[in-house]
């Protein structure tokens, strides 16, 4: 049986390691707002946007079809580039392991293609580097503030090596935020790009044939949905984070409360053998 001394330190490192855990489930929660803010915002803009999509590439498919847009072209998949999102820190539960778990399931099912790797965050960087060489970009420090230019830079990469059909395909594999208590993996098939189908009823007037501008509003689009993961990512990932950290402070209790208990036996036990001791004691010198 573990002596007092022990267990009042254990129990001291327990609650040390509660305020923590209280704090980090703080601080989470303070940037939660802030970053779901952020990519509720980011919504509308990206549904009209498609939209508008919609609608332009209807009126091009009605035109006479002779421009010819790369970010269109449909090819065997021989050489994919997959873009795994994830985390640069950890202590948020299942928010970096089922991604990348998903992830790896895609690269176990598409052996036989050639596979390249973008990582965008710490985490995935370090798994996959442990697992394959094909890593044509890393990015780290993504998340402490998500700005457009990132995404952009990003883009603009993955934009100019399919134009110039060194990759086939590309797919993008991140967190979405839909509530606090658990992400949604999302797996979107970046580029060919594939145009939405509803197109409204709206007759638009077009100054410049619609090829041309569903040409130029194509890298938008893939500008703007990998601005948008990165903000779906970030709420995620503190989402996730605050629910692990108040769980571990919960964990934490109830430690507590077994080590707690577990001392008073011990020390109810120390008491009972010293006064069977005393009396013991008095009894010989009787």
């Amino acid at each position: 049986m573990p002596s007092l001394i022990d267990i009042r330190r254990r129990v001291r490192s327990v609650k040390n390691t509660q305020q923590i855990t209280k704090a980090m489930k703080m601080v989470s929660a303070a940037k939660l707002r802030k970053a779901q803010e952020r990519a509720i915002a980011a919504r509308p803009y990206a549904t009209m946007l498609r939209q508008v999509l919609a609608n332009v590439a209807e009126a091009a498919a009605q035109g006479s079809g002779d421009t010819e847009i790369k970010l269109l072209a449909v090819r065997p998949e021989k050489r994919i580039l997959v873009v795994v999102m994830t985390a640069d820190s950890g202590l948020a539960g299942g928010f970096n392991a089922n991604l990348i778990k998903l992830a790896q399931r895609f690269v176990d099912d598409h052996k036989n293609a050639e596979l390249s790797f973008e990582l965008l965050g710490r985490k995935g960087r370090d798994y996959f580097r442990k697992r394959t060489k094909s890593i044509t970009g890393e990015y780290t420090d993504l998340f402490r503030v998500v700005k457009y230019e990132s995404a952009e830079k990003i883009a603009d990469s993955i934009i100019g090596r399919f134009q110039r059909a060194e990759i086939d395909a590309v797919y993008l594999f991140s967190n979405e935020f839909k509530s606090v208590m658990a992400p949604t993996l999302n797996s979107t098939r970046l580029l060919p790009i594939e145009l939405p189908k509803t197109a409204s009823t709206i007759d638009y007037i077009y100054e410049q044939p619609p090829e041309e501008l569903l040409g130029s509003l194509l890298p938008r689009y893939i500008k703007l949905v990998i601005y948008r993961a990165l903000l779906e990512s970030a709420a995620a990932e503190h989402a996730a984070r605050m629910t692990a950290m108040e769980a571990a402070t919960s964990n934490a209790n109830d430690v507590i409360d077994s080590l707690t208990l577990l001392m008073n036996r011990v020390r109810q036990a120390t008491i009972t053998r010293e006064i069977i001791e005393i009396v013991s004691g008095a009894a010989a010198l009787d």
